[in-house]
């Protein structure tokens, strides 16, 4: 079975501070649409989508001091957290990666946003960039 490549980026995560004062900016002044907002326990987030084209914003706002995007936001400041490669089989595609040398930073798929099973590469092995692999179980 031959491994299809990442077939379009599903989504580019922001880290935000406040969620309704991003989304207002995105809706109220550039005029795009708000999919709507998702709490994310297993990362200790909660989420705004925002369509643009084909593929969307994911607006991140930590609601626990000891959350990944807390963290991130403490050290870097608000901005682009990561990159999301949209992928038929997430799993199949951790285990091309380990196998090329890749770091991974989830072994396996985990529930995401939307029900999706996403997994990350470590930025160590991807020039710096959080990758995501994410296997969409419905698009909204």
């Amino acid at each position: 079975m031959q491994l299809k490549p990442p077939n379009q980026i599903e989504h580019i995560g922001i880290a935000v501070k406040n969620l309704e004062t991003s989304v207002k900016f995105y809706t109220e002044v550039l005029g795009l649409k708000c999919l709507g907002y998702e709490v994310v326990e297993s990362e200790k987030v909660r989420v705004a989508f925002i369509e643009i084209g084909e593929t969307r914003l994911e607006l991140v706002e930590p609601i626990s001091s000891d959350s990944p995007i807390s963290q991130f936001i403490e050290k870097k400041g608000e901005g682009i957290h990561h990159i999301a490669l949209r992928v038929e089989n997430a799993d199949e595609h951790l285990k091309n990666m380990k196998a090329h040398g890749v770091k991974l930073i989830n072994d396996k798929p985990k529930q995401g946003a939307h029900g999706n099973l996403v997994a990350f590469l470590h930025p160590k092995s991807t020039n710096g960039i959080l990758l995501e692999f994410c296997q969409p179980q419905r698009r909204e």
